[in-house]
């Protein structure tokens, strides 16, 4: 029985929709409240017993590196000025049993294109892929809830949720027969369809569980506008010959690609926050 042992973030985008805020600072690093993106992703990896995280990285990127690495200085800093809690939040970062490895992805080619660059680390084993910029906030968490129908079935996960028919057009769409509650059978997915012509409103939202023939399919798959390799082709190619499930997740997502959808998520988890989420409350009530 197969175990997914690794997880791959996909990090070397441009985050446009951010600039000028992401101009020298990648968009996974933007904050809620008190952790940036790229932090909620690994700690719900390792939630769900991942100890490999591949970031595939490009240019301009390396606050994220810099963030998982021990930070001598601020440490050294921090324990002679009697700052122990604030310590132990940076020493903790990430746990010390997971491994950071950086792979550099050249050239931006598409999302397809960077999950390709993990293979020489991924080898031939099952696992996961994160995109930082989606929050999806559950418990457990998304990628532990996906692991577990992994570890039932043994086949490729993708995690899904219902979307207006309106807004398809900004994901992947699936179509599906019922195999039990919340898990689907895949039986066709198609890349960000007209409204009109989506099979169905059960979007593909960042979170993946694959297998490694998914290589060999990436490897196939030929390049679409700007050439790029979209990763929604390679899992279409890799249906044709093993089994798909699409896993309704429990759990909240925000699109953190989004202004509206990080400002949303900046207010979900701050109101949870237990240093600030109280008076957190209090602020928001005294504005309306």
């Amino acid at each position: 029985m197969k175990k997914i042992t690794k997880a791959v973030f996909p990090v070397a985008g441009m985050g446009s929709r951010f600039l000028p805020a992401t101009k020298a600072s990648p968009k996974e690093m933007m904050p809620v409240v008190d952790k940036p993106l790229i932090q909620y992703a690994v700690e719900e990896a390792a939630e769900a017993g991942i100890t490999d995280m591949v970031f595939v990285t490009g240019r301009n990127k390396r606050s994220i590196p810099d963030h998982f690495d021990k930070a001598y200085e601020l440490e050294a800093e921090l324990e002679m000025r009697g700052k122990t809690e604030l310590l132990r939040i940076v020493q903790e970062v990430i746990p010390k049993n997971i491994n950071c490895i950086y792979i550099r992805q050249s050239m931006a080619l598409g999302l397809g294109h960077a999950v390709l660059c993990a293979k020489p680390v991924v080898q031939d084993e099952p696992f996961a892929v994160i995109l930082a910029d989606d929050l999806v906030d559950g418990q457990p968490g998304i990628v532990k809830q996906m692991v577990d129908v992994f570890d039932k079935y043994q086949c490729s996960v993708l995690g899904v949720m219902d979307v207006p028919r309106e807004q398809t057009r900004q994901y992947g769409i699936v179509s599906s027969t019922n195999l039990e509650p919340d898990v689907e059978k895949v039986t066709g997915i198609v890349e960000k369809p007209r409204p009109e012509d989506a099979p169905s409103t059960l979007a593909v939202v960042g979170r993946y569980i694959l297998t490694p023939r998914i290589f060999h399919h990436l490897e196939q798959v030929q390049p679409g506008a700007g050439g790029e390799i979209q990763l929604t082709d390679g899992i279409a190619s890799l249906m044709t010959e093993e089994q798909l499930l699409a896993y309704r997740f429990k759990g909240i997502r925000y699109d953190c690609g989004d202004k509206l959808g990080y400002l949303k998520a900046i207010v979900a988890l701050g109101l949870k926050h237990p240093d600030v989420g109280e008076k957190f409350a209090e602020y928001l009530k005294s504005m309306k």
